[in-house]
């Protein structure tokens, strides 16, 4: 698979629209190609872009720091009661279903009982969790940058404790579906955020999801990058731009070239903090 980064709009920094497409031969661990716009083959070539300070990385869990295990579609069909019910469900939310939102209004014993369908997918996903490839490189990488990282996700507080225990690696804060409201609502973003005592536009949201994550991360007013190991959602520049990312990766490896490429991760004075 050849490399692909690709580099959108940020409304907050960039100052007007910005677009990058690249594709490369195979090329080393932390390195890729990425071009600030498209040009023509007689086009003299681009500055390079100016880099960025960033003092934050917040992940996504299930499907980006982990391998993705869950069966959500069956879930959801459990969950809906049957297959009819989630085609309704997709219908309204314009393709995607947001479970959590769903059941949210449901009577007190029909809520219970989606709970406890929820509560068995995550339970036999976290019997089977396995840490995504170059999750832990990344991780010590930053460590050694001494750039922050934070952990959001919407599965519960339980399967959090068990991803640090079982693999060595620690988030602070790690954000679960206990801390309301939850993504793709920016709360827990920005309460990261201010716990870092970091700007929103000093940090970058990493996840698998347009819906949760990169809306999430957009709201906040923070970089985003849509983590896209098999292609599901298409070229970047196809994306509508509510939900348009400003980096799109096939792997946690190529996160690498995102930070060393396009963000200043020197540390900075207090007071250029909020």
């Amino acid at each position: 698979m050849l490399p692909r980064l690709l580099l959108g709009p940020h409304r907050l920094l960039l100052g007007g629209p910005l677009a990058a497409t690249a594709s490369a031969a195979p090329l080393p661990r932390r390195r890729a190609v990425a071009g600030r716009r498209v040009m023509s083959a007689s086009a003299a070539p681009a500055p390079g872009p100016r880099r960025r300070p960033l003092r934050g990385v917040v992940f996504d869990m299930d499907g980006t720091l982990t391998v993705p295990v869950i069966d959500f579609q069956a879930m959801y069909r459990e969950v809906l009661g049957g297959d009819a019910a989630y085609a309704a469900a997709r219908a309204a939310g314009g393709g995607a279903v947001d479970i959590l939102h769903c059941i949210e209004d449901w009577a007190p014993d029909k809520q219970r009982h989606a709970y406890e369908v929820i509560a068995r997918f995550e339970q036999e996903g976290l019997d089977r969790l396995q840490i995504m490839p170059g999750a832990s490189e990344l991780c010590g990488f930053l460590d050694a940058k001494q750039i922050r990282r934070g952990l959001i996700t919407r599965n519960v507080k339980d399967a959090v404790d068990l991803f640090h225990q079982r693999f060595g690696m620690m988030f602070t804060p790690a954000l679960s579906r206990e801390f309301r409201p939850y993504k793709p609502d920016p709360a827990p973003l920005l309460h990261i955020c201010s716990t870092w005592n970091i700007p929103p536009h000093e940090v970058i949201m990493v996840g698998d999801s347009l819906k949760d994550d990169v809306v999430c991360g957009k709201r906040a007013g923070a970089f985003t990058c849509l983590l896209d190991e098999t292609g599901r959602y298409g070229p970047h520049d196809s994306l509508p731009e509510e939900v348009k990312p400003d980096f799109k990766v096939a792997s946690l490896t190529e996160v690498f070239t995102v930070l060393e490429e396009y963000f200043d991760l020197a540390p900075v004075p207090a007071e250029s903090r909020i």
